[in-house]
């Protein structure tokens, strides 16, 4: 909120700020997360044949936060969008 009243984006919106030229939108908790055993395949569904180290992790969209993943997606990949600024902390859990 702070980064938006600095560059002038004051108008609340679902999700996000706009205003002078600019959108700015946030995070919070998980967004997304590792994917239930089960999405590697069925035999994985009764969580008995561990370890799993696919080649590829598998991701899911939390579902308490499902409806800011998709708000930030659509802004995103809006056509107006030509530019995105990650304005996270420092630290791992923000990026």
């Amino acid at each position: 909120m702070s980064v938006g009243k600095v560059i002038g984006a004051n108008e609340r919106k679902d999700g996000y700020l706009q205003g002078n030229g600019y959108i700015v939108s946030w995070c919070y908790g998980h967004l997304v997360g590792l994917a239930e055993p089960d999405s590697y395949g069925s035999e994985f569904k009764s969580w008995g044949k561990f370890p799993i180290i696919p080649e590829k992790w598998n991701y899911a969209v939390n579902k308490d936060t499902r409806k800011q993943f998709d708000i930030l997606k659509n802004l995103m990949n809006h056509i107006i969008i030509d530019c995105v600024i990650c304005a996270t902390d420092a630290g791992r859990e923000g990026n």
